[in-house]
């Protein structure tokens, strides 16, 4: 699969090359920059504009065969001279339109900044500081980064939930884009995790995604948007929770996902194991589901359907209730003492399955947390 280069990449080329026609006057439509991870990126220019004092210009994001919603979209770098009287070279990042701005703690940026991580300010400033050694100019550069579609592109980012507002990010530690890796997503369930403790928690509510929306609403008055999103990663999650100091964590989720945490399964992909309805056929017969049921749940394709059938043998609740001591067993094996864990389970259908002992209470003083947090 082909590999693509990051925002932050982009950024650096953009600067790269309107610095370059600024101090030299010549056109440049091509520029290479190094990215951190030694891959050399040969950008092709677009969007030219050239006056006296200052030259911006884009790089049009390629994302390679990584499905990014920020793929296409035009980085632009606009570099201006902000003196030439000093006895040093200095590069003064900033951000532009559709560059989001930090408005919570616990991001790679202070609140107030424009949302350049440090690995792509540091890219800017070497290539700009190349440019600047090659035409020996001595003095300090303004390079403002911006990307036109950044406020649209962002609704499609977790930049809203994070507290980063106006427009997307320009990321990237390696400055390449590797096509469906899960580094990304990890990176982005610890942000999550830190701007939480940043705030101040010390529990955390997490979710594989927003499936039971609508009964996490109703049935506890909890908005399941205000959990960390942990995708499949539940077991990364729990590592990264307890190492950004959280005492005590929820989980709470669709049975589709949370019964594969009953045989130990701590990734939920697909491809990482299945073993959905072997796992409630084994709790079915430890709660006293009779040979014929058991077969028909082997044969189901959806955990809703297994339900459904445990629900008419008036089985479901103590099959549930097992799955759930299972599942606590391999949740709080895997936090190994460093935090403690609640869960909820619960399917579209049929609403809560089975909770452990202290989840309701966990929940509420999660609830009262984040409460707190927006009357500051």
């Amino acid at each position: 699969m082909r590999y693509g280069f990051t925002t932050g990449s982009c950024a650096a080329a953009a600067a790269k090359a309107a610095a370059y026609m600024l101090l030299t006057g010549k056109k440049k439509t091509e520029i290479t920059v190094a990215t951190p991870k030694g891959i050399a990126f040969h950008a092709k220019i677009e969007e030219i504009i050239r006056e006296e004092n200052r030259v911006a210009c884009a790089v049009r994001k390629d994302g390679g065969d990584d499905p990014d919603v920020t793929t296409g979209a035009l980085i632009f770098a606009e570099v201006s001279i902000g003196s030439s009287y000093e006895k040093e070279r200095r590069v003064v990042i900033e951000g532009g339109k559709g560059v989001g701005r930090v408005t919570k703690p616990g991001l790679d940026q202070p609140v107030g900044n424009a949302a350049i991580n440090h690995v792509p300010r540091e890219m800017v400033e070497r290539e700009v500081l190349e440019i600047c050694e090659l035409t020996d100019f001595k003095g300090i550069l303004s390079v403002i980064i911006s990307v036109p579609e950044g406020e649209a592109l962002a609704e499609k980012t977790f930049n809203p939930r994070l507290g980063i507002i106006g427009g997307i990010s320009i990321l990237g530690t390696t400055g390449i884009v590797e096509p469906m890796s899960s580094r990304a997503l990890l990176d982005t369930i610890r942000v999550e995790l830190n701007v939480k403790k940043e705030e101040g928690a010390a529990a955390v509510a997490v979710t594989p995604g927003n499936y039971g929306l609508d009964f996490m609403k109703k049935a506890y008055g909890y908005d399941l948007d205000l959990s960390v999103k942990c995708s499949n990663f539940i077991g990364d999650t729990i590592d990264m929770a307890a190492s950004a100091g959280f005492q005590e964590l929820l989980l709470t989720g669709h049975i589709g996902k949370l019964v594969k945490l009953s045989g130990g399964i701590m990734n939920t992909h697909s491809k990482e194991g299945d073993c959905r309805m072997e796992l409630i056929a084994a709790a079915g017969i430890q709660a006293g589901v009779d040979g014929n049921t058991v077969a028909e749940i082997l044969q189901c394709v959806a955990t809703e359907e297994a339900v459904r059938i445990l629900k008419a043998c008036h089985k479901l609740e103590g099959t549930m209730m097992i799955l759930m001591e299972k599942t606590c067993v391999y949740l709080r094996k895997r936090a190994a003492g460093r935090l403690h864990i609640e869960c909820i389970m619960y399917a579209n259908e049929f609403g809560e399955l089975s909770k452990s002992e202290g989840a309701t209470a966990l929940l509420a003083k999660i609830k009262r947390e984040e409460e707190s947090w927006s009357t500051l």
